[in-house]
């Protein structure tokens, strides 16, 4: 097991409930529905790639390779490129301050950092040889 891995996705996940919560608590009388579409989805894909984070740490303790580590690292990217950078578009939303035009434009490196996890953990379990 890589303890860090699992550490971080337990913080991650609980982080995710909370902000769930906020999200269907109290934001919604906050922000315009297509806002909050905004917020859930990335809470969403945050709820998602703890479990990634949580199956890299275990898949680690049978096959301790940098790939592994390099894939968990890569989800834990993935969740502060693309899910915070939607949270930081509702933030503004919420606030007034106005749009950033360039937030939208990073979160699609997001999603490339999400499946680029995903693809690097499959191979690197395909490949392994027990």
């Amino acid at each position: 097991m890589h303890k860090p891995f699992i550490v971080t996705a337990l913080v991650l996940g609980a982080l995710a409930v909370f902000l769930g919560a906020f999200g269907a608590h109290g934001l919604k009388t906050m922000v315009d529905p297509q806002q909050l579409i905004t917020y859930e989805t990335a809470v969403r894909y945050q709820f998602y790639h703890v479990f990634a984070i949580a199956l890299t740490g275990i898949i680690y303790q049978n096959i301790p390779s940098k790939n592994v580590l390099l894939a968990g690292k890569l989800f834990i990217a993935g969740i502060i490129v693309f899910s915070g950078s939607l949270y930081l578009m509702t933030i503004l939303a919420l606030t007034q301050i106005g749009q950033i035009k360039w937030i939208g434009a990073i979160t699609p490196i997001g999603g490339l950092l999400f499946i680029s996890g995903w693809l690097l953990l499959a191979n690197t379990v395909y490949r392994n040889k027990d």
